[in-house]
């Protein structure tokens, strides 16, 4: 038996000692199945808005919770263990583009409620089912300029976006989230201080709980947009004493393979994650993806089958029926094992 204080996010890191997890998948390729229009996403709070909010997917934890509450049971029906928050753009930052930053803190405390409620009607003993609060990139760079004329300039500073992440991160905590899953990292900058104020937080409240990272190799040089290779990127995060490591977006699975053995290679003492779009963009498919359930599936078996993966599920283009026939491929597979004390070197 577990002893009283033992907690949920004492209980992630146990299940992933013992299995692959089941992340879900893509949020705005199910939230563009709904069709929604302009009147749909402002709801009867922000019917006069003075400007456009359609396409401002958090703000749908709002005014549309019952459309987020679908796409999370339709995850968890599949089989997912890890339900992201509705909250990658949540931030005041990315807010900002919408004149909606004074509502980052609602959105991400909404969002994460919903997520919480439907784990929470998932979940039994034998499958319990988490949370992950999502803090996305950002629409802005702390490390590359928004002008090619001034290289030195900069639209946002480090203080602006670990003042944001700060706002975020207590939201999602106050909101039920189990774990902290900073994503779809193509600047470290920007990354270091979404986890500095991770940081901030956890030494503010004494709470304390599990973080995931996950970077975006962005094209086949095999490095973030910001210019680090897998392995730099890892060197740069590493302090952080992460749960898992991994990559998402911008790449298909069979593109991502590399990155992927090369992140396993250079974390041998951290758990793996990976969570790849559904191949290449195809504008005549149904999810604007080219790869089916059964393609996604096999790549990231081939994955869990070369023992480099703990936590798999899909980004941009996936689905719950991508998600489902991940579960089933890699259900029967054990995760990769990881290589406790590891002497630790600095990368050359």
């Amino acid at each position: 038996m577990k002893p009283l204080h033992y907690t949920r996010a004492q209980a992630l890191p146990d299940l992933l000692a013992k299995r692959i997890l089941i992340l879900d998948g893509a949020m705005g390729t199910m939230i563009q199945r709904f069709k929604l229009d302009e009147a749909q996403y402002r709801g009867e709070r922000f019917k006069d808005f003075h400007k456009d909010v359609k396409g401002n997917n958090e703000l749908l934890s709002l005014t549309r919770p019952d459309v987020i509450r679908d796409i999370h049971e339709r995850y968890l029906a599949a089989g997912a263990d890890l339900i992201e928050t509705n909250t990658f753009g949540a931030t005041s930052v990315a807010q900002a583009d919408y004149d909606m930053a004074e509502l980052a803190f609602e959105m991400n405390f909404a969002s994460a409620q919903l997520a919480r409620a439907a784990c929470a009607k998932f979940s039994t003993p034998e499958h319990p089912r988490f949370v992950l609060g999502a803090l996305g990139p950002t629409p802005k760079t702390a490390s590359i300029s928004p002008d090619v004329n001034d290289p030195g300039a900069r639209n946002v500073t480090f203080e602006q976006l670990r003042a944001a992440y700060y706002e975020q991160v207590q939201a999602l905590v106050q909101g039920g989230a189990d774990a902290l899953l900073v994503e779809t990292i193509f600047d470290t900058l920007n990354a270091k201080a979404a986890l500095f104020a991770i940081d901030e937080f956890f030494e503010a409240s004494g709470e304390r709980l599990p973080i995931i990272i996950s970077g975006t190799v962005t094209d086949a040089s095999g490095r973030i947009l910001s210019g680090q290779t897998v392995t730099a990127f890892w060197h740069s995060v590493r302090h952080a004493q992460p749960l898992a490591v991994g990559l998402n977006c911008a790449l298909g699975a069979a593109l991502m393979r590399p990155y992927i053995q090369e992140l396993a290679k250079a974390a041998p003492d951290t758990y793996i994650s990976c969570y790849p779009n559904a191949g290449l963009p195809n504008p005549m498919s149904d999810t604007g993806f080219d790869e089916t359930p059964a393609d996604t599936s096999r790549l990231v078996g081939e994955f869990a089958a070369e023992g480099l993966v703990n936590i798999v599920g899909g980004c941009c283009g996936t689905t719950p029926e991508h998600i489902g026939a991940i579960h089933d491929k890699v259900a029967p597979l054990a995760g990769r094992v990881l290589q406790k004390n590891v002497f630790y070197k600095e990368p050359a």
